[in-house]
């Protein structure tokens, strides 16, 4: 019997700002599937697991995998393929590991329940809102 060998996680940005770049682009995806509540959170500093955390909401289960998809769609035409999905089978978070971003999409309860914008209060972040003269970033500093 044999093992599947493990892949190992690789970092695949140079800078926080190339690393920024592609939450943008992954919230950009989110919005353009009508996501809500749209945060992205800068874990540097705070952890080595990623640089980036993009947190979003879906109403509806079809709507998790529609901003899902979107997002694995828009990072793999810009280079980026994801290491690591899981969620999809149940539609109430998904993740979508890209090493140095991970994008979570929950279902409106599901966010609630887990609490990772409260489990992550203590990390700057930015709501990304999309409005007819483009995407608005508001800075928020944890207290």
């Amino acid at each position: 019997m044999s093992e599947t060998p493990t892949v190992k996680k690789v970092k695949k940005t140079q800078t926080q700002e190339e690393a920024k770049k592609y939450a943008v682009l992954a919230a950009t995806a989110v919005l353009n599937k009508k996501g809500l509540d749209v945060k992205i959170i800068s874990l540097k500093g705070l952890t080595d697991m990623a640089d980036y955390f993009v947190l979003a909401t879906a109403e509806s289960d079809v709507q998790v995998k529609a901003i899902a998809d979107a997002v694995e769609v828009g990072l793999f035409q810009n280079g980026w393929k994801v290491w690591h999905v899981e969620g999809l089978q149940n539609l109430k978070w998904v993740l979508l590991d890209y090493v140095d971003v991970v994008i979570h999409v929950f279902h409106k309860d599901a966010r609630e329940f887990y609490g990772l914008d409260r489990l992550w209060g203590d990390a700057p972040y930015e709501t990304v809102t999309d409005t007819p003269k483009g995407l608005v970033f508001t800075p928020s500093q944890a207290d």
